[in-house]
């Protein structure tokens, strides 16, 4: 019997600001970029860096939750499964296809040093204080329900 797994974790900072968009069922989809950072010593021993560049998209209560306090540049930790999306390209009609991560937890985190981030939107009025986040803390829906945030 073969072996099937499926996992990614990672961690990184946000390329852009998370895109959210509502079905017509009314779930929540959001899909943002992620930039992972990785260092090492070549051959000569000189120190390099590589970034690798990833699309993730997540859904329901996470995604909602995603596109209202995560920005661009913030650092998040991302726990999910990868998914193969394939198409054929309507310009030159050749097939394309492109590896993306979908996202079953995003934890915010606080690899800046400037704080956890800060509510977009209507909730960004106000006192910050009351409106943002513990860093690392989950998004995913808190265990009593969907109606209840998870901080």
């Amino acid at each position: 019997m073969a072996l099937n797994l499926n996992r990614v974790l990672l961690a990184g900072n946000l390329t852009r600001d998370p895109q959210i968009r509502f079905l017509a069922n009314e779930k929540a989809v959001a899909e943002f970029g992620l930039a992972i950072n990785r260092k090492f010593k070549d051959a000569n021993g000189q120190l390099k860096e590589e970034t690798t560049f990833v699309d993730v998209e997540t859904w329901g209560r996470t995604a909602e939750l995603v596109g209202q306090y995560l920005t661009k540049g913030r650092g998040c930790f991302v726990e999910g499964r990868l998914k193969l999306d394939s198409w054929d390209d309507k310009e030159s009609g050749q097939k394309r296809s492109k590896l993306r991560v979908v996202a079953d937890n995003v934890q915010f985190t606080d690899s800046k040093g400037d704080g956890p981030a800060r509510p977009r939107g209507d909730e960004a009025q106000g006192d910050a204080g009351d409106a943002r986040p513990a860093p690392a803390r989950p998004v995913a829906p808190a265990a009593g329900g969907d109606d209840e945030p998870p901080f």
